[in-house]
């Protein structure tokens, strides 16, 4: 049971109250203290001391200090008046207990609105720093629009500038090809002159002596330009070549392996169902799902994603066990963000590898695999 504390001295002022409680061996760390506006109590194993206030105090302001096996409390009044006593006098325990019952609520209240008043402030500050943060950011992402506005706009000159060099450049390439070929032209035409007016005189000695003979040759050039056949009519020439399934020249290649491969495919889609009317519009060599797979693949890498599911589908209709054709599906689904498809046809593609796995001999799977790391 503890040991109530009675030896204690208090003095007061109008509006202050301080109280001197001697506790033995006291320290911070042991002492237990409790304030609030109308009960005071220090409680230190095994001492206890409490105190039902005659008036109401601030406890907010009201200090305690602990050292030198002595607490001293500074107790600041909420009205300045002179008390008669420093605990109330006269009360039953039923009244003191209300009030000790009292007090605690109190002050589990204010710790309380203290915890909520913390978190608030808390959340004020991380929402500021937050906010300060997103500032920041936005100042970055302008200053880097920015740099690279100018940048594109530096770029932009320096192109035009180029090109502008360049037209100027061609310009004059073009006025200087002219200007040798004005020269050219006049140069001809002066030898053109010049072999005239050396051809003249010569000709003019033997004119009255050939006179006959040049009437003679111009009737005679008459009848050979009227003899001259007229030009062929224009008209076109239709050549036709063998048929070939394969794209490369019949020189190139190997026409024993064509044929079994032919053989092939059409063994292999009379054996599937090739009544797909989609194949109507389709050339031979298009109705290959190898060659369906390619197409899609150049589908995708150029990000026409549904058009490369199309060909993808209409490979895996022509032929349903190449695993590949359903990887590749589910890449162009997962890129058109179709999450549940995309995994279908993953597991589609897992299911078929592994049942290829278990189809193959183990001597020949030894062999494929000496074959791949060259053993």
């Amino acid at each position: 049971m503890p040991l109530q504390v009675s030896d204690y001295s208090w003095q007061q002022t109008k509006t202050a109250v301080f109280l001197s409680l001697p506790l033995k061996g006291v320290c911070v760390r042991d002492a237990d203290v409790f304030c609030t506006e109308n009960y005071l109590k220090v409680n230190f194993p095994p001492f206890l001391f409490e105190a039902f206030l005659y008036a109401p105090i601030d406890d907010a302001s009201s200090k305690a200090k602990i050292g030198n096996d002595t607490v001293v409390f500074t107790l600041y009044k909420k009205e300045a008046a002179m008390w008669e006593t420093l605990s109330l006098t006269g009360v039953d325990k039923e009244m003191l207990q209300k009030i000790r019952e009292k007090s605690i609520l109190q002050a589990q209240e204010r710790a309380k609105e203290a915890i909520e008043a913390k978190a608030t402030a808390k959340r004020e500050d991380q929402k500021y720093a937050l906010d300060a943060m997103m500032k920041i950011e936005e100042e970055e992402r302008k200053k880097i629009e920015d740099m690279k506005e100018n940048e594109r706009i530096k770029a932009t000159k320096e192109l035009e500038a180029w090109k502008e060099c360049q037209r100027k450049a061609e310009e004059q390439k073009r006025i200087q090809r002219e200007e040798k070929l004005r020269q050219k032209e006049k140069q001809i035409e002066e030898e053109r002159k010049n072999l005239k007016h050396k051809s003249l005189p010569r000709n003019s000695s033997r004119y009255l002596a050939t006179k006959g003979r040049n009437l003679e040759n111009i009737f005679s050039e008459k009848l050979k330009e009227d003899s001259i056949p007229a030009p062929r009519s224009v008209g076109s020439i239709k050549i036709n070549f063998t048929p070939r399934v394969f794209p490369t020249a019949l020189r190139e290649s190997q026409v024993a392996e064509e044929e079994e491969w032919l053989h092939k495919q059409a063994e292999a889609r009379r054996a599937m169902n090739t009544d797909i009317p989609e194949l109507c519009d389709l050339k031979e060599e298009e109705k290959n799902p190898e060659w369906l797979k390619d197409k899609g693949n150049k589908l995708f890498a150029t990000e026409n994603y549904l058009a490369a599911i199309n060909a993808y589908n209409l490979a895996i209709r022509l032929n349903n066990k190449i695993p590949l054709l359903y990887l590749n599906r589910a890449a162009c689904h997962l890129k058109l963000k179709n999450l549940h498809k995309a995994i279908e046809d993953s597991s589609k593609a897992y299911r078929i590898m592994k049942l290829h796995l278990r189809l193959i001999h183990p001597t020949k799977l030894y062999k494929m695999m000496l074959r791949r790391f060259g053993m």
